[in-house]
């Protein structure tokens, strides 16, 4: 068996999409894969747990486990939506001590690759592992943004919506203080930033299937010239068809986003699934495309038909 740690940090307003993420993280898992699940939360809120409860019943392939997070970054820089549950992140070597290693992931993602060949990967003396976030890197306002932060090289800068933690070395090098001074200060990615400007030279690079952003498949499709500064086009095809789809700009759940078919098909599997809530949102949608002008349309579903080749779970 192979047990693959895992954390989440969250509050009760991302239960559902966090059920969604769980739901896809085990229908994807291995035969031999056991995931040993952390959700961190605030301990100033009770957390609902009534649909993971439902998930451990289903699947005997998981645990999950419950840490609760003291005050340390309560008052901390919240902007754009994201709240001070993404900062918990920063503490998992010291809230979780029994792993060397753990997986880290934010709750709006759907899995489809099995994490084990991801965890068997010797982070040697990088203190994570991560991919190159595709919007920091090679926009110009996100150029500009990196360029402004102390030490940190544009074309190096790493998306932390999915990361991996070396936890045995961040405690051996003392680096959780640092961490927690630095995310003290009002950067604008916040955690995201601070991870970048600590651990800007001991960072292992992984292949984009494992956190395919919406920027992922922007650049992958529209741009495909600027991509290929940072990855490589089968590297683009191996992420649309199998790749971890992360959800970090438009929600599916509150509106059009891209490969919001895919998760609603992890929503129809998963305990948080609600007939009224799936098919007020579908009509509502419908309505908003009949809407469109023609035009409008036909690019959607030529978009749709062209880039929708899609993985069944």
């Amino acid at each position: 068996m192979n047990i693959i740690p895992i954390a989440f940090a969250f509050d009760n307003n991302l239960i559902m999409p966090a059920a969604v993420a769980f739901t896809s993280l085990l229908k994807n898992a291995a035969p031999e894969t056991f995931y040993d699940i952390y959700i961190l939360h605030s301990e100033k809120e009770e957390l609902d747990k009534f649909f993971f409860s439902k998930i451990v019943e289903e699947f005997q392939s998981c645990k999950i486990n419950y840490v609760t997070v003291g005050n340390i970054f309560d008052g901390a820089f919240e902007i754009r939506g994201i709240t001070t549950p993404a900062y918990y992140r920063l503490l998992i070597p010291k809230l979780i001590p029994q792993y060397d290693k753990i997986i880290y992931a934010d709750a709006d993602i759907i899995f489809r690759l099995d994490l084990s060949n991801l965890y068997s990967i010797d982070l040697g003396e990088n203190y994570l592992a991560a991919t190159k976030d595709l919007g920091l890197n090679l926009s110009n306002d996100g150029k500009k943004h990196v360029k402004n932060l102390h030490n940190v090289t544009s074309g190096n800068y790493i998306q932390s919506g999915f990361i991996m933690l070396n936890s045995a070395l961040i405690r051996k090098d003392g680096l959780i203080d640092k961490l927690v001074e630095v995310a003290s200060q009002k950067w604008k990615f916040q955690d995201q930033d601070t991870l970048n400007i600590v651990c800007h030279d001991r960072i292992l690079f992984l292949e984009p299937k494992y956190n395919m952003t919406d920027y992922s498949f922007y650049y992958g499709i529209k741009e495909p010239t600027k991509w290929n500064e940072l990855y490589t086009a089968q590297e683009f095809k191996e992420g649309v068809a199998c790749g971890n789809l992360h959800y970090n700009g438009h929600k599916p759940w509150k509106k059009w986003s891209v490969n919001f078919d895919i998760w609603w098909e992890y929503y129809r599997i998963s305990p948080v699934f609600d007939e009224k809530f799936y098919f007020d949102f579908y009509y509502s949608r419908l309505n908003e495309f009949d809407q469109l002008p023609l035009m409008k349309r036909i690019k959607i579903l030529i978009r749709y038909f062209v880039y929708g080749i899609r993985k069944n779970p």
